[in-house]
Order: C-alpha cells, then structure tokens, then sequence
C-alpha cells in the first residue's frame, strides 16, 4: 500500500451522515444527484426570490432533527422557527408567514410535544411572524427518533435589499456578527454519552431584524449575507467564494471565539471553524460602506460584537485562506464529512 496525502475517500452508493454535514460531501449529493434535475445550473442560497404579482417574494423551507430535542439556549422548536426565519433573512426579506410540520414517533411524550409547540409559538411571537398553517404525521416505533420538525417560511423582500451568496467581489469587507461555535458545542454538552460538561448556550436567535438595519444602512452595498450553520464559518466563507469566484482571506486573531468553546474544541479536536452555529451571520459589504454596516450590527442585542474579520481577493477563485496566530497562512477548506451529526 503506497498512501498518498491527501488520502482519497471511500466511494459510496448509500447516503451517509456526513451527506448532511454541510461540508464537501453535502455539496457533492447537491450537485450531483440532487439539485440538477430541480434547479439546473446556478448559485444554490437557503432562500429563493419568487416572482409574483409583479413583485418577488422569498420562500425557504428547512427540516429539524436535531437531538437532544432540548439543549442550553433553546429547542428544537424554538431552531425550528429561527433557522427558517434566517434563511429568509440572508436573502434580504422580511418574514411574513410561517409553515409548521411534524413528523412524530409513536411513543414520544405529549409533554415533550407541548412543550416544543409552546417553544415554537413563542419563538414565532418573539420574531414577529405568524404561524398560519401546517401537518402532523405520526409514524411507527423505531420509524423516527421522537419528532422532526419541517419549517417553510415566507418573506417579503427589504427595500434596497440585493443580497446573493455570488454578489461578492474583490475588496469587499467580511463582517461577522458574533461569537462563532457555540450551537455546536452546546449540543455536545447536551449529549450524555460523551460525558462532556460545560454551561456553554446555543447562540440559536432569529436575525431578521439584524439584517434589516444592515440593509437600511448600506442598501445594495451589502453584497452577501450567509448565516454558518452546519459546516461552521469555514462552510460558509467556502461557499461564498465558490459562488461568487473570488478569494477570501481572514485574520485568526480577530476570530471571536468563546474560550468555554475553544477549551471544548481544544478537547474533542475539533476546528472551532468547522463547529455549527445559528445565532450570527457573516456579510460581504462594500469597504465604503462597512463602518456605516457595523455600527448598526452593534446597535441591537443580535451582534454587540459584530466586527470586520477579512477581506475579500480576487482570486484564486473559491480558496479560503486564513493568517494564523504564529504568523503563517492556512487554508481554510470545507468539512469533508460529519464532525457532529443531527445539530440541527
């Protein structure tokens, strides 16, 4: 055996956990076997502009089977309505009605599921968006692990919003809202089995209201907007220079990453890049206008910290780079398989 570096991954014809990972397996099944018969060729965003009636509006729909059900900083209810409600958001709209649906295992606790569409309905509340239709299914024991909830959201698009994962371009600051890695690692703490410990939050919120005062700020100078979920900040940022084929560098010092977080990280080797959030968002902004897009990330509780952590380049086309502390430069690549299944 003569093994080379990187060593190549195993082929497969059956879906794996890491297929919804949100890293280069995710992106493979998308490409290939997924989206080519539906889309066709194009960027894919969380959100898609829908004409109709002579305007546009904004539909997302996501699915949640994230375990624990309950977990520091919220549930999956409560993710349920946030994720939706951000996917919207990083399109540039504004939630205007939301689609509930659950799919339940005979055998799950009625309080459980109380307790979850409270959570939900308060979620929505807090968001401002009604909750005006929806299903439940139930299916047998051992066919589903308690409940999975599916959200689709509608939204209206901001005035002066024109926000695409492929609208970056050379020179453009890249913002980032707050503290990266917590959802992840408040998971894991959640997990019993791992017998990990630690009063580490989900960072799960709803961000339209962030979004708004961006966008009333800058207008079309805030290019690309894109909330790191699974895959992390390193998905995120890979996406976007993929998408709108230029480079993007960052600075590792400026990254903020809680020190319970990067203790948890620093345990489980994990790569507090890689690590899943639903609570901030990164932004593409024009460099004349990311002092004005800053101030008003801050001026809100969603992204007292918001800060500029890079810039973009123009190429090589799609390459993430990071500076490190110790003065040398990495490249940031996109997870390739599953570094935490079922965190969302």
């Amino acid at each position: 055996m003569n093994p080379t570096c990187p060593m190549p991954r195993a082929e497969t014809e059956r879906v794996l956990l890491g297929h919804g990972s949100g890293g280069q397996l995710m992106a493979e099944l998308l490409g290939k076997v997924i989206t080519p018969d539906l889309l066709g060729p194009g960027v894919a965003e969380d959100a898609a502009l829908v004409p109709f009636n002579g305007g546009q509006a904004v539909l997302s729909t996501d699915s949640f089977v994230v375990t624990p059900r309950f977990f520091p900083g919220g549930d999956i209810g409560s993710l349920a309505v946030h994720g939706t409600v951000n996917d919207l958001a990083m399109r540039g709209a504004a939630p205007v009605a939301l689609c509930l649906a659950y799919v339940l295992e005979e055998g799950l606790p009625i309080d459980d599921l109380a307790r979850i569409t409270a959570s939900v309905a308060a979620a929505a509340r807090s968001a401002g968006v009604p909750v005006v239709t929806g299903d439940t299914k139930v299916v047998g024991r051992g066919a589903a692990d308690g409940i999975y909830v599916t959200t689709t959201g509608l939204g209206a698009l901001l005035p002066g919003a024109h926000v695409s994962a492929a609208h970056g371009r050379a020179g453009d600051v890249v913002l980032l809202s707050g503290p990266i890695g917590c959802h992840g690692t408040a998971i894991l703490a959640a997990r019993e089995d791992l017998g990990f410990e630690s009063e580490i939050s989900s960072d799960s919120q709803a961000l339209h209201r962030l979004v708004a005062r961006m966008i009333a700020a800058a207008g079309p100078d805030v290019h690309t907007l894109r909330d790191p979920t699974r895959g992390g900040l390193a998905s995120a940022l890979n996406e976007i220079a993929d998408a709108a084929a230029v480079g993007i560098e960052i600075e590792e010092a400026l990254l903020p990453v809680p020190a319970p977080v990067s203790a948890a990280c620093e345990l489980l080797g994990l790569d507090p890049l890689h690590v899943a959030n639903e609570g901030c968002l990164v932004a593409l902004v024009s460099p004349r206008a990311a002092d004005a897009v800053l101030a008003a990330m801050r001026d809100g509780p969603e992204a007292t910290a918001a800060r500029a952590i890079g810039t973009v380049t123009a190429g090589p086309a799609g390459r993430v780079t990071a500076h490190t502390l110790v003065g040398s430069t990495r490249v940031v690549d996109m997870l390739v398989g599953e570094q935490l299944p079922r965190i969302c």
